[in-house]
């Protein structure tokens, strides 16, 4: 039997590799970490937008490792805060900041705003690209609100602030399937699941 064929997802942070194990599940594919790669080292996220973060670690890893890579950039945007924290999410407590000085500081800059003025969204943008260097773009997206207190064990980054319209909980509170299904990037990664059986396809001898 052919072996698999191998993608690399470019992130150090263990949580979002178990997540993409589970999302792209079921596809003729071995996942491998940047550690399984040999990758060490992180690439620094320059960019302005989403997509050119996304675009610089896939295309990065994907030269270093010659493997086809995936890699997303995600935010968080806050209407009362304009946007914030929006690309700078991971680091805008502080460049090593933990999870939880993250949601802590957000909190705080959100001290005395009503709920009715806590919308926010969740953004999600992967880049998949080949040794070559092209590059597909997938998206996605997820609205909300943030909470006053942070709820929830389960997820990572601002899961805990992140309220879900309609469920009443956030989305550390989720089980794991329905995060999937509900998230940004749970719904980015239904995307990438459709090019990347096109390379599944492509590399199976017929």
């Amino acid at each position: 039997m052919a072996p698999r064929l191998k993608l690399l997802i470019a992130s150090a942070n263990r949580g979002k590799v178990s997540e993409y194990r589970t999302l792209l599940d079921g596809l003729d594919l071995e996942l491998l970490s940047v550690q399984d790669a040999g990758i060490t080292g992180e690439v620094e996220e320059t960019g302005s937008t989403y997509e050119e973060n996304a675009r610089l670690k896939a295309v990065t890893c994907a030269m270093q490792s010659g493997l086809l890579t995936l890699a997303d950039d995600s935010g968080l945007e806050v209407d009362a805060l304009y946007g914030e924290p929006g690309v700078r999410s991971a680091r805008y407590a502080g460049e090593n900041a933990t999870d939880q000085e993250r949601v802590a500081y957000l909190l705080k800059r959100l001290e005395g705003v009503p709920e009715e003025r806590r919308g926010a969204r969740f953004v999600c943008v992967i880049a998949i690209a080949t040794r070559e260097g092209n590059v597909t773009f997938c998206h996605g997206e997820c609205s909300g609100s943030i909470v006053f207190e942070p709820r929830g064990d389960r997820g990572f980054g601002y899961d805990p602030a992140f309220l879900l319209p309609g469920l009443g909980i956030t989305m550390a509170e989720l089980p794991p399937e329905e995060k999937n299904r509900l998230s940004h990037r749970g719904r980015a990664a239904a995307a990438a699941r459709e090019v990347l059986r096109e390379f599944v396809d492509a590399d199976t001898p017929r």
